[in-house]
């Protein structure tokens, strides 16, 4: 069963807003707006301020209208569509996010692909599947608190990822459209299931929703969460903090 780790235990949660985390931020914005980071492009930071890069690959999964492409571009920091859209294929979404190790101080740069596809493609497509499944690092399985039957869809999108060689893979469940950020928004998703769901499958569940801030407040528990997972994920697997690690070079 996953190891749910308490919000903080491995990467210090709230350092976006400490006055150290500033010159690591600022290589993410640019104008004080989210800067959009192409495939083959990095933060680059002073030469006397070095700094490794962990590159992951994360499969966004759920049913049509949860918010799969809203959720990349939020965590991006890019335009939320205002039209719903079916994803006709593969999109992919880089997004870098600096973080500080509670335990050593160390700051690590974390490079998140990813990856959207379409429902609808997914299942006239039979080679999609793989292709998102192939080297991913973590799952994000979606949900919406305005569709009962995403939430009931759950436990159908969580076993397709129970294969053996699959357990290494992150797994985290998200709610968008989280009610408490948006007071007209109705609601089909009571707090009291998603907490028992939390307790029999042993998963962290996290909310999203609202209006996007030009800050990082709104997607920084997220995307804390995220990397945290990861890199425990990984030192558990390796047996040390090396594994995933690449030096960038500029």
């Amino acid at each position: 069963m996953a190891q749910v780790l308490a919000p903080g235990s491995i990467v210090v949660a709230d350092w976006h807003r400490c006055n150290e985390s500033k010159q690591y931020f600022s290589k993410i914005l640019h104008r004080k707006r989210r800067r959009h980071f192409g495939l083959l492009e990095f933060p680059v930071m002073p030469p006397h301020v070095p700094v490794d890069t962990i590159h992951y690959k994360v499969f966004i999964s759920g049913k049509s209208g949860v918010g799969k492409t809203a959720l990349a571009a939020r965590l991006a920091g890019l335009n939320i569509p205002n039209v719903h859209y079916e994803t006709t294929g593969i999109e992919t979404t880089v997004v870098y996010w600096p973080v500080k190790l509670r335990e050593s101080g160390r700051v690590l740069f974390f490079r998140l692909q990813l990856w959207d596809c379409g429902e609808n493609a997914l299942r006239r497509f039979d080679h999609l599947l793989p292709s998102c499944k192939e080297q991913v690092d973590a799952v994000l399985f979606l949900f919406s608190f305005t569709d009962r039957t995403s939430f009931d869809d759950l436990s159908n999108q969580i076993a397709k990822w129970t294969d053996t060689t699959e357990d290494r893979v992150v797994k985290l469940v998200v709610g968008t459209k989280y009610p408490l950020f948006d007071l007209f928004m109705h609601c089909d998703v009571a707090e009291r299931d998603v907490k028992v769901f939390q307790k029999t499958w042993s998963l962290p569940v996290l909310h999203i929703g609202g209006e996007v801030s030009d800050g990082f407040g709104d997607v920084a528990p997220l995307l804390n969460c995220l990397t945290e997972q990861l890199w425990h994920q990984d030192c558990v697997t390796a047996g040390s903090a090396n594994y995933h690690l690449v030096q960038e070079t500029v």
